[in-house]
């Protein structure tokens, strides 16, 4: 892969690759940033962990992705952790780790928990939500914040609901004010017809096969134990697999 000099060099290589983690951990897996914010860059690069600099700051490339581009997903997909799909690798991942099932199937399973039932209720009702709208109509306070961040990681982990961009608060003349906030939707909503149908399609077997040859054509020294949860988002042996 090429070295990472800008944004242009990163969704180049972002391409290619189909998925990368979000950070600078690869995480055993795979990372075209693989240096965190505290460390020096293996090459000669002005790229930089959160200078603001939209062509050269990693941190900025996860919104802007978002904004500019339509082909790539951004959201807390691998390890409960942050992480790039592009459109082509999206159904494989899709068909991995909802196997076909929908929320309701999931939840009487018990595999969704009640608090992210919630979110997703709210969600279902009202379209595309930020953060701070997303937490409070969904019922949940202060005290409730490890709770809340945990059923919205579970909601991502299971390709029930993903990143949308960033919206700003809104005062009661509706005027923005203040920082601006995450916006989460529905993973349907976020993508057209096409790649949910290529999803449905696809056999898990083979979608499983198709991600595990690509990983390790991007790290050959990773452990199979990881590509698994990498792939399926946990440890362990999915239904059908």
């Amino acid at each position: 892969m090429k070295k990472i000099m800008n944004y242009e060099d990163f969704t180049e290589v972002l391409m290619e690759a189909g998925f990368s983690m979000g950070g600078g951990n690869p995480e055993g897996i795979y990372s075209i940033i693989d240096w965190d914010w505290d460390k020096e860059p293996p090459y000669e690069t002005p790229v930089k962990w959160h200078t603001g600099d939209k062509e050269t700051d990693p941190w900025e490339w996860r919104m802007r992705v978002l904004d500019e581009r339509n082909d790539t997903a951004y959201a807390k997909f691998f390890f409960k952790k942050s992480g790039y799909i592009t459109k082509e690798w999206y159904p494989y991942f899709f068909a991995c780790r909802r196997g076909g099932m929908e929320f309701a199937d999931m939840y009487q399973e018990g595999r969704i928990s009640n608090e992210a039932k919630r979110i997703y209720t709210c969600i279902e009702e009202q379209g595309v939500m930020p953060l701070h709208d997303l937490k409070r109509s969904a019922g949940f306070g202060k005290e409730d914040k490890s709770r809340f961040d945990r059923a919205l990681v579970e909601l991502q982990m299971n390709f029930f609901l993903t990143i949308c961009g960033k919206r700003h608060k809104l005062s009661a003349e509706g005027k923005p004010y203040g920082w601006d906030s995450t916006a989460f939707c529905k993973t349907e909503d976020f993508w057209e017809r096409e790649v949910l149908e290529l999803a449905a399609a696809v056999d898990i077997r083979e979608a499983q096969e198709r991600i595990r040859e690509q990983i390790l054509r991007l790290n050959p020294l990773t452990s199979e134990k990881n590509i698994h949860k990498f792939i399926y988002g946990r440890a362990g042996k999915r239904a059908g697999i």
